[in-house]
């Protein structure tokens, strides 16, 4: 066996050397570079790529934002269930409640309490989240808004529904040429102004429509299938109106909107010849949950983009992806549900309290002369629907009770309404004093639905076979 020979370790010193040696070139001199960059950095005014003056521009919105959410969620909730309570679709409850933390109650009631919890700098976090769940919210709209039910139609049902919009359209008309001298936003032409006005008092806010149909027990009988018919071919002429609103508002010239309504008219057509069936290909394929899901979202998100870069807002894309997704097929549907959920849920109270701090009542003030627009707006909203309905349906031949239901369930605008009227602020094509007058017609039209349905049925009887006693064909 071979001798072994004891290495001696060195001495201290030279231990220490060699410690000193490999500190100073792995760490120290890292650590130096590192400082000397940084020192160099704030000396040219950029951290990171940011300006000095862009990170310190103000604070960083995420902590309050992380707060604000639970408020904003729980506030939604307790007032969805006590709205449920008094007899009102649970949705309209959650809209109550973004105008409950705005500055039009607690901003008035707890003006400290308010700025604290809604500073200036969280708008906009706010906001991004907000026109995300709008267009998540307007695809779903588009996906449950059911084609079939305007197909093959009665003649009298489709003149129902063209005179539950082309009457209050009227009155809208004739309401803004009075508004105009007064009360349009400088810059803003009649015919935007009125085209406009004339929309916001012609909307039915189709999916609140549908949550009181299943609520009072109608989403099954001939009334509620006719209301959800003429909802729906309000809300499409409403939307290609509102398109016209769009292009004319953000074109300089006729020519910009010619341009602007050509490119929104091919697109219909790419996403009904090529979209529509390339996604019933996709979905019979059989693809799962996992890459189903993110392909859908995915093509809502482009959609929206198409739309925005044609030149009108991005909510018509979302919605007419909604409108060509294939129905019926159980994947879709389960990749539906967590869509639904996390929209309702989350984001679609963002929006409602986004418009809530938008929204100040107060313009309005003690000025008798505003609250006069206002109740004069109220009158021709739900005079206009309410008595374009009735009396188109009983000229069709529907009784009494049932024409009378119909007014009332057209005139719920809800959740649609302020859609529309969140675009119009947004094009500056009306100013905040007339968005609060048009969301005060939009609460009360909304919340008159459910108890003028009940003054109806006690008032007057149902004859026997009525579409609204009789259950429809499924």
């Amino acid at each position: 066996m071979a001798d072994t020979q004891a290495v001696a370790r060195p001495p201290l010193s030279v231990r220490l050397g060699r410690l000193a040696l490999r500190q100073g070139t792995l760490v120290v001199l890292p650590v130096a570079g590192a400082l000397l960059l940084l020192l160099h950095a704030r000396s040219v005014g950029t951290v990171g790529g940011i300006t000095q003056s862009t990170a310190a521009s103000g604070p960083d919105p995420i902590p309050k934002l992380l707060m604000v959410l639970p408020v904003i969620l729980l506030a939604c909730r307790a007032c969805a269930v006590l709205f449920a309570l008094i007899g009102q679709p649970q949705v309209v409850g959650e809209i109550f409640a973004g105008f409950l933390l705005g500055p039009s109650l607690l901003g008035f009631v707890w003006p400290a309490a308010y700025s604290w919890l809604f500073p200036a700098y969280l708008a906009p976090a706010l906001n991004v989240l907000a026109q995300v769940g709008l267009v998540l919210f307007m695809f779903l709209v588009g996906y449950e808004l059911d084609v079939g039910l305007l197909r093959g139609r009665s003649e009298a049902l489709m003149t129902v529904s063209q005179a539950s919009m082309a009457i209050p359209f009227a009155g809208g008309v004739l309401l803004a040429t009075a508004m105009y001298g007064s009360l349009a936003p400088p810059g803003v032409s009649l015919l935007t102004f009125a085209l406009f006005i004339a929309v916001s008092m012609s909307v039915t806010a189709f999916p609140v429509l549908a949550s009181v149909l299943v609520e009072r027990g109608l989403d099954r009988t001939l009334l509620g299938a006719m209301a959800l018919a003429c909802a729906a071919l309000n809300d499409v002429a409403a939307w290609c109106l509102l398109a016209v609103v769009v292009a004319i508002a953000t074109s300089a010239s006729l020519g910009g909107v010619a341009v602007t309504l050509a490119l929104l008219l091919a697109y219909v057509l790419v996403m009904s010849l090529f979209v529509r069936p390339l996604l019933v290909r996709l979905v019979r394929a059989g693809l799962p949950q996992g890459v189903l899901l993110p392909v859908i979202l995915s093509a809502v998100l482009l959609s929206a983009l198409a739309t925005e870069e044609i030149g009108v807002h991005p909510i018509f894309g979302a919605f007419l992806l909604g409108v060509v997704t294939p129905r019926g097929e159980q994947d879709v549907n389960r990749a539906m549900t967590p869509v639904h959920t996390f929209t309702t849920t989350l984001l679609l109270p963002l929006f409602f309290v986004s418009t809530g701090l938008r929204t100040r009542f107060g313009l309005l003030g003690s000025d008798p002369r505003l609250w006069g627009w206002c109740l004069l707006a109220l009158g021709v909203a739900v005079m206009g629907k309410g008595v374009g309905s009735t009396v188109a349906a009983r000229a069709a031949g529907v009784d009494r009770r049932s024409a009378l239901s119909l007014g009332a369930l057209l005139n719920c605008r809800g959740l649609t309404e302020l859609v529309v009227l969140s675009m119009g602020l947004d094009l500056g094509v009306i100013d905040s004093t007339v968005f609060a007058m048009l969301v005060m017609m939009t609460l009360v039209s909304t919340v008159m639905t459910a108890p003028a349905l009940s003054l109806i049925e006690r008032m007057v009887r149902a004859p026997e076979g009525s579409p609204g006693s009789a259950r429809a064909a499924t």
